[in-house]
Formats: C-alpha cells, sequence, structure tokens
C-alpha cells in the first residue's frame, strides 16, 4: 500500500491525463489546483473551436514539434490513441475539412471535460481546489489555500503547472521562481502561437480575411488564412512562422503569396491580357477585396509593371517588429529544459517529481498538436511512474 499519494500539481489537460493512467493502475491520486474549476485554459481553447488533436499521418505529425524528445513521447501515445481514449469516456469525434480532429457537433467542451471528471471520480481521483502552489521539497508540497499555509507529503509528484500566456486562467509562470532557486534551468518563456505587430498598420483592413493564401519565411511556407488587426497580422500560418522567426532579430519581413496555385509567368500574362489592371486582378485572378486593398499599397512603379505587380502577388512584403505580448498569446515556448530530466520526465535533482505538459521547453503551432502533446506528457508521466513500481 502506498504511503502517500501521487500528487498532481495542475488540473489541465496534461494533468488530469496522467491522473486517470495513475489510477487506472490502482494508484492513490490526489490532484491540487489553483482555480476553482479543473481545465479553465482547456475550455478557454474552446471557444475558437476545439479541435483535440489532428488526423495527419504521425511521421508528419512528429515534426510540427521542435524537440526530438516530444516528438518521441507523442509517437507513443499518438492521435489515433487520443482519439481511442476519448471514445473510453464518451466522446466522439469527426474529421473537419482541415484535417483537425473535433468532438461530434452536439458536445460542447464542458461536456468533454465533464465526462473526463467523471471518468476520474469514478476511478477515486480526488481533486483539491484553491491550492496555490508554493514550494516543494523532498518530501512535501506547500500551498496557501484560503489564507492558511498548508503542507502536504508525497509519494511522487507530478508538476503539470503549465506556460505563461493567458495568466486568467491560471497559466501564471510563478513556478518559475522556485525553480530558479532549487538550480532547475528553465528557459525563459516566450510568446508563441502569436500574432506579429507590423510597422506599417493595417488599421483600414481591420478584421478582413486573407483567405487561400501562402505565408513564407525563408524556406518555410504554410497555407491558411490570415487576419488582419490594429497592431498588425494573426492566423494559423502566422503562427506555424512564430517558431522560424524566433531565432532571428527582428525587424523581419514575411511574405504572402496571394495566389499560391498560380506561378509568376501566369499571373503576368493574365495581367499582359488587358491594359484594365484592376479589372484583370478582381475578375481573372479572382483576388478578394482584401488582397486588392494590400496592392493598393504598392508603389506606382511596381503597380503598373505586369512583372512587378506578379512578383508582388507572390510575394506580398509584411515587415513584423515583435511579437504579441506574453499573455495574450495562445501559447509559449521555453520552459524546463530536457537537460534537467531524466528520460522518464522526472527532475535529476528531485529523483521523484515529475514535470509534464506546457511547463516544459517545447513548442508546436496550433490546430491540436498543442493538446495532444499535454495528453501525451501526461500519459508516457503516468507509465514511466507505473513501470517503475512493477
Amino acid at each position: 500500500m502506498q504511503r502517500y499519494p501521487i500528487v498532481i500539481i495542475g488540473a489541465g489537460p496534461a494533468g488530469l491525463m496522467a491522473a486517470q493512467r495513475l489510477a487506472e493502475a490502482g494508484l492513490e491520486v490526489h490532484i491540487y489546483e489553483q482555480n476553482k474549476a479543473a481545465a479553465r485554459k482547456f475550455l478557454v481553447a474552446g471557444h475558437g473551436g476545439f479541435n483535440l488533436t489532428h488526423s495527419e499521418p504521425i511521421a508528419d505529425f512528429i515534426l510540427k514539434y521542435d524537440k526530438a524528445e516530444i516528438q518521441h513521447i507523442v509517437q507513443l501515445f499518438d492521435n489515433d490513441k487520443t482519439i481511442a481514449w476519448l471514445k473510453t469516456i464518451g466522446i466522439e469525434t469527426y474529421v473537419g475539412s482541415s484535417g483537425k480532429i473535433f468532438p461530434i457537433k452536439s458536445i460542447k467542451p464542458i461536456q468533454v471535460l465533464q465526462s473526463w471528471l467523471d471518468k476520474l471520480a469514478e476511478l477515486g481521483v480526488q481533486i483539491h481546489y484553491e491550492h496555490q502552489f508554493v514550494d516543494f521539497d523532498d518530501d512535501k508540497i506547500y500551498f496557501k489555500h484560503k489564507e492558511a499555509n498548508i503542507e502536504i507529503p508525497y509519494n511522487k509528484l507530478i508538476l503539470g503547472l503549465g506556460g505563461g500566456s493567458w495568466q486568467k486562467t491560471g497559466s501564471d509562470a510563478k513556478w518559475i521562481r522556485v525553480f530558479k532557486n532549487k538550480g532547475i534551468h528553465v528557459s525563459p518563456l516566450s510568446a508563441a502561437n502569436s500574432g506579429y505587430n507590423t510597422t506599417i498598420t493595417f488599421d483600414d483592413l481591420e478584421g478582413q480575411v486573407l483567405k487561400n493564401i501562402e505565408v513564407q519565411f525563408g524556406t518555410v511556407r504554410k497555407k491558411g488564412e490570415v487576419v488582419f488587426t490594429k497592431y498588425g497580422i494573426e492566423g494559423s500560418p502566422i503562427y506555424y512562422l512564430n517558431r522560424f522567426t524566433r531565432p532571428h532579430s527582428f525587424p523581419l519581413t514575411i511574405q504572402i503569396d496571394l495566389k499560391p496555385n498560380h506561378s509568376v509567368e501566369d499571373i503576368i500574362d493574365s495581367l499582359n491580357s488587358s491594359n484594365k489592371t484592376a479589372e484583370i486582378l478582381k475578375n481573372k485572378l479572382k483576388l478578394n477585396k482584401t488582397a486588392l486593398s494590400l496592392l493598393k499599397r504598392l508603389d506606382k512603379v511596381t503597380y503598373t509593371n505586369s512583372k512587378l505587380l506578379a512578383e508582388a502577388i507572390k510575394a506580398y512584403p509584411i515587415h513584423i517588429h515583435s511579437f504579441r505580448p506574453i499573455d495574450e498569446v495562445i501559447s509559449t515556448a521555453g520552459g524546463v529544459k530536457f537537460d534537467e530530466l531524466n528520460e522518464s520526465l522526472s527532475l535529476k535533482k528531485f529523483p521523484n517529481i515529475y514535470c509534464i505538459g506546457e511547463m516544459l521547453d517545447w513548442e508546436a503551432p496550433t490546430g491540436g498538436y498543442l493538446l495532444q502533446a499535454c495528453f501525451s506528457t501526461g500519459d508516457y508521466c503516468a507509465k514511466q511512474i507505473i513501470n517503475s513500481k512493477s
């Protein structure tokens, strides 16, 4: 019999998954959460379309992650296993037109979470709310609970403390100070899946969308949609570029291919078919009003020269100078470095303490990849603990 329970701090998707797997193995599990309810960021993420993972082949899937360690973990508990697991808690899914995996349309995010919490309750997992993590040592965790300071002994401790974005959901990254005080190396958190602030404002295009385009930075290209805002640009292909622009110093220039299925030569031929450029752009090349507005910003020499205009259509320059503030972005890059961890995800300095989820040093684009890695690290960590006891 366990002398003390396995303690998990953080009732997000990584922590909940670890709890389920451990409880299924017959282990006593207690989760401590600083909010009044579980998985607030999980629910907030569902407001914009609740994609739980992605359907692409795993060989392509894992390339969306920037670290070999997280690629390995995701491969062990992949998107197919996530879909199968969702069925076990009563959640049926479907594949959207983009390849993203969603709960069937009658199921809301809160229903997914409630089904999961019901499963955990069946397994005997106890969740203690309003417990703010303060510190840990080799034997105990220290919390603030309703003005009281309390300490909890543990057998194994799993930390799923999150990143640093959307602080209103509890991802406040206060744990970094604790780790640094213990000499545990944490890569600085930075904005990920972020919009870009542009050097030129697009106030006149705010809220307008460029569809069926492709963004490019160097050799990296990504198709999708781009939305203009007061400060610059947003959208899934923009978020995808974050990982590749981050190593470079701002200001930078990215390009938007407004007609990715047309060559420069095709566009030149279309433009040369008439001297009525505006009509060709609208009626023959089928550019929408947002794309037309962008092109009207070009200087007269470029706009009136078919070759230069075609090149601008294929690589419209957008000058960017920074990411959005970290608290408003979807996720954060940085976190506990993998070289601070054993293969089991336990800390080398504290072998009975494990780190999972977004607090680890990895990043991925939106589209189901973020949640998948949280599910995967929770599953992986639990199995490491279970196997160590067998």
